[in-house]
């Protein structure tokens, strides 16, 4: 079963489970591959390292629900 998407998603997990999030997150300013690997932490995280809001995680987090879901 494939892990839900939220703020506590591990990056690697997600790019491991949905291979298309690398892509997803990098189109938004998101580096979540270094080096060959995912980034270590959460979504959450990443994203605020790159200076997202609360509003823009959540946003980016129901975006990524919905491309997972097509």
């Amino acid at each position: 079963m494939k892990p839900d998407i939220n703020h506590q998603t591990l990056v690697e997990d997600l790019v491991r489970e949905y291979p298309f999030a690398s892509r997803f997150l990098s189109d938004r300013g998101l580096q979540c591959i270094i080096c060959g690997e995912p980034v270590w932490g959460t979504l959450e995280e990443l994203a605020l390292d790159n200076n997202f809001t609360e509003q823009q995680i959540s946003q980016l987090i129901t975006d990524l629900k919905q491309a997972v879901s097509h």
